[in-house]
């Protein structure tokens, strides 16, 4: 599914994946090897709730990106591999996106920008 994420300087396109059942949130990105600079996973939720992600057999860094429900990003959160800390939303959002480990600060996508996908 095509996902844009507007910043200060660009706009920037994902193809992701959607983690909408149960059973696809609890395996996300686990036993990867490997996430394209240009893909990702998404977990929407509604109603909007507070959601906690940790990195259980998650075999590369991620960066976390929990979304409000109107697109804004509230908090980036840089995932190490493996770790079993609760990375939590602190406040109730909409979805919860997934990239590559270090993405993004190579794009410069920071809290407040505005990412944009069918839903």
């Amino acid at each position: 599914m095509p996902l844009t994420i507007r910043s200060k300087s660009a706009v920037h396109r994902f193809t992701v994946e959607v983690a909408a059942t149960p059973e696809q949130q609890e395996r996300g990105l686990m036993f990867r090897k490997s996430v394209a600079g240009d893909r990702g996973m998404i977990f929407p939720y509604d109603p909007p709730q507070d959601v906690a992600f940790w990195m259980k057999n998650t075999l590369i860094p991620l960066d976390i990106l929990f979304i409000r429900s109107d697109g804004t990003i509230v908090r980036i959160t840089e995932a190490e591999a493996m770790d079993l800390t609760p990375l939590p939303s602190g406040e109730p959002i909409a979805a919860v996106l997934e990239i590559r480990g270090g993405r993004a600060a190579e794009l410069a996508i920071k809290e407040g920008d505005i990412v944009s996908w069918k839903h």
